[in-house]
């Protein structure tokens, strides 16, 4: 009888020993795993954008000591996500344009939008700014620029995003997108015509996160 008592108190540590080490495992790999999320919510792979066409409408700078630039363009704008495993959510993307700068037009906010693993989202909205206060240093580069028959701008994207790993999203994050914009007269012309200057090319954009 004692020996039987011996061997059921060595099975009873034996089998609260495996519970322990089941636990400890279970413990671990739910800790790898918060890890791995972490790792790859904190440090996902920067959404990529192009800027794909702009057209400008109208650039009109008046004269004297407090000129006044009126802008209009439509921007063809594109977003990549290249993350395999991270989505993007974009609650707000508001897209303006700037000259040395300094912003030319009114913020144009984009809908937002949800962009799954290896989604591709475009965006085409209109910027205006009428009579924008130019300071005159400003004036005068642009003026140079649009006789020389060559204008660089910068189309601007100010927005908030979250990052989202199966059914687990992360707090906000700021993004900054700038896409330099190149300009050349129209028909090789060297002012500005009344359709505006040329789109030259494409051009990436620097994503800030």
């Amino acid at each position: 009888m004692s020996k039987d008592c011996g061997n059921h108190g060595d099975d009873e540590f034996k089998q609260t020993f495996r519970r322990l080490l089941g636990v400890l495992l279970g413990l671990a790999l739910l800790v790898g795993l918060i890890a791995l999320i972490v790792y790859l919510v904190l440090r996902p792979t920067h959404p990529r954008f192009i800027l794909q066409d702009a057209a400008l409408r109208q650039l009109d700078l008046s004269n004297g000591s407090a000129p006044l630039l009126s802008a209009a363009a439509q921007v063809t704008v594109a977003s990549r996500n290249p993350n395999g495993r991270v989505g993007v959510h974009y609650d707000r993307l508001d897209v303006y344009a700037s000259y040395k700068y300094q912003q030319v037009t009114l913020a144009s906010g984009l809908p937002p939008v949800y962009q799954g693993h290896g989604d591709v989202d475009v965006w085409s909205p209109v910027l205006a700014g009428p009579n924008v206060p130019f300071a005159p240093f400003l004036a005068d580069a642009m003026r140079k620029d649009i006789a020389n028959g060559y204008l660089v701008m910068e189309v601007r994207i100010d927005g908030r995003v979250r990052w989202k790993v199966g059914s687990w999203t992360s707090g906000h994050y700021h993004i900054f997108v700038t896409c330099p914009a190149y300009f050349i007269g129209s028909g090789g012309s060297s002012v500005v015509g009344a359709h505006g200057l040329r789109f030259q090319t494409a051009t990436y954009c620097r994503v800030e996160v």
